[in-house]
């Protein structure tokens, strides 16, 4: 699970649940591009198409004049223009690993959808229509299909057959959600404390549930330095230490890390806890104070100024009061909210007191692809996923955090991931 740096992914759980990692660092709700279609013909085949109906809006609009109190509204599924390949998933016919990814996935989340937490997820949930056995049977029918056909077309095809969607209302009433996007961070880290690696990060307090609340901040439980910790609440509860000062607070908005150890072996450590506090953002803080445009801003801009003004890292880091404790696990994969391991561009993490656990979705948006020549390119694409993550930056129908794997690559692209898109659940048609 994770937060959000500039605005641009996940996290910050507020929910002492195991929810690891579930988005990038967010960066910055604030680069809000919106799709930008190549010229397809006819008009129809362009983003309005993936819009909620008209005649659906209105059918809807007392319950979604009250704050939105129906996240969801039922529809046909998205017939595809000719010559319109963003409308289909088509990388699952093109290499058979990617196949293996989704259906992987949806193991999990089948896995998921048979515990005690799953029954409890589904007893009041908000939407009607939607149950825990109708997303299980669905996402089983949905995989014979995708194990069955043959391409992209024809999978899609099966699903305008027997599946209907259920549409985010968005931001908007009118579907537009904004995704950004979150990954697994490698960073080089020690067990014990030397002169090289000097910055904690810290196990869950056996006794967090004792401590006086309001809890202690950031600032309160490791001053503006990041390194006095040992002097209060978090003494002995030290787990790893970092070279750099930002690395931990990065951990700490992913909700994760795969870490590298000085004798070569690898670790990793996911979300145990937090302290109550709602993230704030330090990129948003910088364009406040008037260090950075508002216009523009991506992660890899942020980290750029932190490391020609390193001196300022005790400025803004201590002015986001949540904190966030780990625990080590042992290069597991990155786990989200439904507590099962993370798949690289079949996961999301949503706002789970409105979207379905463990569901199939299908994601159409705007995702950056680093090209031959080693540059990043935009592509509008339709992704099946699995909804298995949360954060606390991702808050209403209108977010979606997408989750690119592991590493540096991951964070490249998940650094500049900010764009508007729509969000689907594939459920049976109620007579299958």
């Amino acid at each position: 699970m994770k937060k959000t740096l500039a605005g641009l992914g996940k996290f910050n759980k507020v929910i002492v649940i195991a929810i690891s990692l579930p988005v990038v660092l967010s960066i910055l709700l604030v680069r809000m591009q919106s799709l930008a279609y190549r010229e397809l013909s006819p008009p129809e085949c362009r983003v309005q198409k993936w819009d909620i109906p008209v005649s659906l809006t209105a059918e809807n609009q007392d319950a979604l004049t009250q704050k939105q109190k129906v996240p969801l509204i039922q529809r046909l599924p998205v017939t595809c223009c000719q010559g319109d390949t963003s409308c289909l998933d088509e990388v699952l016919y093109g290499q058979i690993p990617d196949k293996k990814a989704l259906i992987s996935a949806i193991a999990r989340s089948l896995q998921y959808l048979q515990t005690a937490n799953a029954v409890a997820a589904y007893q009041n949930y908000p939407v009607a229509g939607i149950t825990r056995d109708r997303v299980f049977k669905s996402l089983k029918r949905f995989r014979e299909l995708l194990l069955k056909t043959n391409s992209a077309t024809e999978l899609h095809q099966a699903i305008e057959r027997e599946f209907v969607l259920y549409q985010s209302v968005g931001q908007n009433t009118k579907g537009s959600v904004l995704f950004t996007a979150y990954y697994e961070p490698l960073y080089a880290a020690s067990r014990v404390p030397t002169a090289e690696y000097r910055y904690p990060v810290y196990r869950l307090p056996p006794d967090l549930n004792s401590w006086t609340k309001p809890h202690p901040t950031r600032l309160e439980l490791e001053g503006v330095d990041g390194l006095q910790g040992a002097k209060g609440k978090l003494r002995g509860l030290e787990l790893f230490w970092f070279r750099d000062r930002l690395e931990p607070y990065l951990a700490q908005i992913e909700g994760s890390a795969r870490l590298q150890l000085p004798d070569g072996t690898q670790t990793t450590i996911g979300y145990a806890g937090n302290n109550a506090y709602n993230y704030k953002s330090i990129g948003r803080e910088l364009v406040n104070d008037g260090k950075l445009p508002l216009q523009g801003i991506t992660l890899p801009i942020i980290l750029d100024y932190f490391q020609k003004h390193p001196q300022e890292l005790n400025i803004y880091i201590p002015r986001d009061r949540s904190f966030v404790f780990f625990q080590e696990n042992h290069g597991q994969p990155a786990q989200g909210y439904i507590n099962v391991p993370l798949t690289a561009e079949r996961s999301i993490a949503t706002d789970k007191s409105l979207m379905p656990p463990g569901a199939l979705a299908l994601i159409h948006t705007s995702i950056p692809f680093v090209n031959p020549t080693g540059k990043m390119e935009e592509r509008i694409v339709s992704r099946y996923v699995l909804d298995q993550d949360t954060g606390g930056a991702i808050k209403g129908a209108g977010r979606v955090d997408y989750f690119l794997g592991t590493g540096k690559i991951a964070g490249d692209r998940a650094g500049v991931t900010v764009s508007n898109g729509q969000l689907f659940y594939l459920l049976l048609k109620s007579q299958n």
